[in-house]
């Protein structure tokens, strides 16, 4: 009997101490938790992905490399913690097209935002159709029209450098030197030797800036951009094209900004609907199924501290519908209490001693609680596979919620409910673990 009391202490001591950590890190502000947009303020920008011009099997790739240009691109806004992903949704034509989803919490200034998206320029480069002329004007039909698809584009650049040529020991055209990848070079160098004099565009924004003609092979995968750049154009060009020139052009859809007041409100509307919630849950089971109902409102105390030492420790984003995901696991963790108990006082009736009882009650609520628990977690690891990044939020705090609790219900109710020793066959004992309005 000793050693199940001596774990339930040493569950509520650690209980306790982690209580206190989260409570000390959030007051003090040295490790708070990660609010998503909506509960912390700030802007998200939604872009449409064009790609036309990228073979279906390379869709992936081109979406993973346009979500690494645009993060490495926030990256270097000083924003705290933004967040790039990418979806594919279902337009109402039925078509389906790919999505960038930008999140920078803390920034409500939206023009701002858009401009430092918009900066980042989309490098390609084209070949001249053969038998085609350089286009006189910038036109988009007409440089269709007289050039190929893409055979480089910004996926393909490692860095892009300032650097200054002229003729006859003049060195004072600026010029932007660009550098490609394995890849990237491979493709450049054989470009380049299987089309010697032809006419070769390099594009920024779908606007030619340099139309060179291709005097012999470069098999260093090097390439010049000129254009009659002052130094200060070159060198800025240059440095966009460093934070990442995208490897396909993006369309802004949508915008959405909130502001911190009304996140700090969405917080506190939060706090306030699982407090209630849970005081209402712990006040029914004490009422209900007595010293059982109360053990089982300490398990769920011990609960909540885990979950958000989990949330504190995974990290997890937390939005509105992940703190609803949480109360509402509050509800699957009483319910195998729930389950318990009431295997538990049907043992009692039969005769059985406390103890035997409550071991016979959780073995009989096991199945139960085991195939509920598992049909919940199959349900969030679909929404989590297949849903939007809200409808992720809510799977993942979902399905931790049900996995903690089912571990909560079946180990700390248990052992708590082992370690009191109490015998209640009879008198003030039997009815404390009696349940409802009769013994």
């Amino acid at each position: 009997m000793w050693q199940k009391r001596a774990i339930a202490l040493l569950i509520l001591l650690a209980s306790c101490g982690l209580g206190w950590l989260i409570f000390h890190t959030e007051v003090s502000g040295s490790w708070p938790f990660k609010l998503g947009l909506d509960l912390s303020g700030g802007t998200q920008l939604v872009y449409r992905a064009d790609l036309s011009d990228i073979q279906a099997a390379d869709t992936a790739d081109s979406m993973a490399a346009l979500r690494d240009t645009i993060e490495r691109r926030v990256n270097l806004f000083g924003v705290s913690e933004p967040i790039v992903q990418t979806e594919s949704s279902s337009a109402l034509s039925g078509v389906s097209e790919q999505r960038l989803i930008v999140e920078l919490p803390g920034v409500t200034d939206t023009q701002k935002a858009i401009a430092l998206i918009g900066q980042t320029p989309v490098l390609e480069f084209r070949m001249l159709k053969v038998g085609a002329s350089v286009p006189t004007d910038n036109s988009t039909s007409s440089i269709n029209a007289a050039f190929e698809a893409a055979t480089l584009t910004g996926k393909d650049l490692t860095s892009a450098t300032l650097e200054f040529q002229g003729t006859g020991g003049s060195l004072s055209e600026p010029v932007v030197a660009l550098a490609f990848n394995a890849e990237g070079a491979q493709i450049f160098a054989n470009l380049t030797k299987d089309n010697v004099g032809r006419y070769f565009g390099i594009f920024l924004d779908g606007t030619p800036i340099s139309v060179p003609v291709i005097q012999e092979s470069i098999p260093d995968g090097t390439a010049i951009i000129s254009g009659n750049f002052t130094a200060e154009g070159a060198k800025e060009l240059a440095r966009n094209l460093n934070e990442g020139a995208l490897p396909v052009p993006i369309t802004l859809i949508s915008t959405q900004t909130v502001s911190g007041t009304l996140g700090e409100q969405a917080v506190q509307s939060g706090i306030m609907a699982g407090l209630f919630g849970i005081g209402a849950v712990v006040l029914f089971m004490l009422l209900w199924y007595r010293l059982p109902g109360l053990l089982a409102g300490i398990a769920l105390s011990i609960y909540i501290v885990v979950m958000l030492s989990l949330f504190k420790f995974i990290p997890v984003t937390l939005t509105a519908a992940g703190i609803a995901a949480f109360i509402l696991s509050v509800g699957m963790a009483v319910d195998a209490n729930i389950l318990i108990f009431e295997r538990t006082k049907e043992e009692l009736r039969s005769g059985k001693g406390t103890q035997d009882a409550i071991r016979e009650g959780f073995a009989r609520a096991w199945p139960s609680i085991r195939d509920s628990n598992i049909s919940s977690m199959i349900t969030a690891i679909i929404l989590f596979w297949f849903g939007s990044s809200i409808i992720q939020g809510f799977a993942l705090v979902f399905g931790l919620g049900v996995l903690v609790s089912m571990l909560t219900a079946i180990s700390v109710s248990r052992t708590f409910l082992l370690a009191l020793g109490i015998d209640g066959k009879s008198g003030f004992k039997h009815f404390l673990f009696s349940s409802g309005i009769r013994s």
